[in-house]
């Protein structure tokens, strides 16, 4: 098998204005080093570029791997508390076309280059070397197997909701909103921002150490999720997204003994654990270490191991009639009813003034009481200045890790990488049973 070429969806305007260095071609022109910007017509129908109506432009390098272009106003960190937009440089080819009524910008890259930038722009590329290779492997891994998936998944792509019906929405998001490329830029498949945050051998050397390998159970390609901080115990895959378990997306303790970790979808012992700081890989405060594994972004967020958020009640009311649609009135109470093995909740009942309301899954739980996202879904909730109707003044949630909390725990593999273990402990540790395969 040789490397594959993978398709990233970069960037959505009605404008795109982006600089080619180098000499790039489209078909029948050849197109020197400068500044370009393409517009959608009228029609919303065409791209306009150059005075001439185009449904496809692509402009290929024609000295590649030395030539590069810069996309303008990309935004980063979507919906989080750190977006912004920033302009960003790419090698491979660029790909606009009409997509949903904007010009959507697709990078063609080869999958290696495409790894070197994700393990960057994922963390800093001054990680410890073990961290930086073990993260080479999942990040091919899993986008190997999200292009896998494509060929059997054309017509699924939409968030998917399992359930909505008159007091319940559960839903989920995953890779497959995803139609005309293979994975997005931001958070919600890999981080991947070009050659912008490359800026050392160390990324470019873990991929060459790495060529090709990836991980593989039965046989099959491994779907190995990762995320920020797990909080002291992994999460289930099918308490996120699908109801498909995966062997090698276990419950286990991110600590020198993974076998000891508590059931944390009991509610009393989830409260318990939640509001007490246990040993961890991930419960460090070595800013150095930190600093190493998180972009200049990530560490505007202090606390990533255990944190609080207040919410007052007119602003959780705002929340939850803005994010589910629905009109509950002046919100009671917050009750778990279902907490899965990393203590985060993935059914949670909304009790108001006006009705109730379960919702889920995880995202949908943190997207639903935060203007951005709360860190993770593994929360409990204190209710304080409760009035005379029985509605609290204010919530106080108090939670642990960030993000989804399955596979791979960066925090804590910095940690692992930093104490010696070799990428394939590592590897071996957040993805148990999961074998190193080279497939080129």
């Amino acid at each position: 098998m040789q490397q594959p070429q993978v398709r990233v969806g970069i960037l959505s305007a009605s404008a795109i204005s982006f600089t080619l260095t180098g000499i790039y071609s489209t078909p029948g022109v050849e197109v020197v080093t400068g500044h370009h910007e393409v517009r959608l017509s009228e029609s919303g129908m065409t791209l306009e570029w150059e005075g001439r109506s185009y449904t496809t432009l692509e402009f290929t390098p024609t000295s590649y791997p030395g030539d590069t272009f810069e996309l303008e106003g990309v935004t980063i960190g979507i919906n989080f508390h750190w977006e912004r937009r920033e302009n960003q440089r790419f090698r491979g080819s660029l790909r606009l076309m009409v997509a949903d009524g904007k010009i959507l910008a697709i990078n063609l890259v080869d999958i290696e280059d495409y790894l070197v930038s994700v393990i960057s722009s994922e963390m800093s590329s001054t990680s410890s070397p073990q961290l930086l290779r073990a993260h080479a492997v999942i990040s091919r891994s899993w986008v190997l197997a999200q292009m896998d998936k494509d060929g059997s998944r054309k017509d699924v792509r939409r968030p998917q909701v399992t359930q909505c019906s008159p007091g319940t929405l559960i839903r989920y998001w995953d890779h497959d909103d995803h139609e005309h490329f293979d994975v997005c830029a931001d958070d919600h498949c890999q981080r991947y921002q070009g050659i912008t945050r490359v800026n050392t051998y160390e990324a470019a050397g873990a991929i060459t150490a790495t060529r090709g390998e990836v991980l593989t159970f039965d046989g099959q390609l491994c779907d190995t999720r990762f995320s920020k901080c797990c909080g002291g115990v992994f999460e289930k895959f099918e308490n996120c997204w699908e109801d498909v378990e995966h062997p090698y997306l276990q419950p286990r303790r991110d600590g020198t003994d993974p076998m000891d970790y508590p059931d944390l979808s009991d509610e009393a012992t989830a409260r318990e654990w939640i509001l007490d700081s246990p040993a961890a890989f991930c419960n460090t405060t070595d800013r150095r270490v930190l600093s190493q594994v998180l972009n200049s972004y990530d560490c505007e967020t202090p606390d990533f191991y255990r944190w609080h958020v207040e919410l007052s009640r007119e602003r959780i009311r705002h929340l939850i009639t803005d994010r589910t649609g629905s009109d509950l009135g002046d919100i009671i109470d917050l009750k778990a009813e279902a907490r899965g093995t990393s203590g985060r909740i993935f059914r949670l009942r909304i009790i108001g003034t006006k009705g109730e309301l379960v919702i889920g899954k995880e995202l949908m739980i943190r997207r639903a009481l935060s203007d951005t996202h709360l860190y993770s879904s593994a929360f409990v909730v204190e209710r304080e200045d409760i009035g005379a109707d029985g509605v609290p003044g204010r919530f106080i949630l108090h939670g642990a890790g960030w993000g989804h909390g399955v596979g791979l725990c960066q925090i804590g593999a910095a940690i692992m990488g930093e104490r010696g273990y070799a990428y394939n402990e590592i590897l071996r540790h957040y993805y148990p049973g999961a074998k190193l395969t080279k497939l080129y």
